[in-house]
């Protein structure tokens, strides 16, 4: 994966590879599943391209790998050095 990616996409396509790999479906046959190229999941894959996934392409291939879009996602957030800015907001409830 390409060193532009941010942190949480290439988790997220780790976490693809790794189910992908475990189910031993090839980056070919997980393309073609979804109704994409041939080459669609080997380009995200790669190192050398700055390709990712969307959301709608991993709610199908959830579905083509047997497991939920969640089984892709980390369970706290993952944020790098250039998102520090960002707060949790407190939310106020209404009486």
């Amino acid at each position: 994966m390409h060193d532009s990616l941010d942190e949480m996409e290439r988790y997220i396509i780790s976490k693809v590879k790794e189910i992908r790999e475990q189910r031993g479906i090839s980056q070919t046959s997980l393309s073609l599943a979804i109704g994409k190229s041939t080459s669609y999941i080997s380009d995200i894959e790669a190192h050398s391209k700055t390709a990712k996934y969307n959301i709608k392409s991993l709610n199908l291939i959830s579905k083509a790998l047997g497991c939920s879009p969640k089984d892709f996602w980390p369970e706290q957030p993952i944020l790098e050095d250039k998102y520090e800015f960002v707060r949790e907001i407190e939310i106020k409830r209404k009486s």
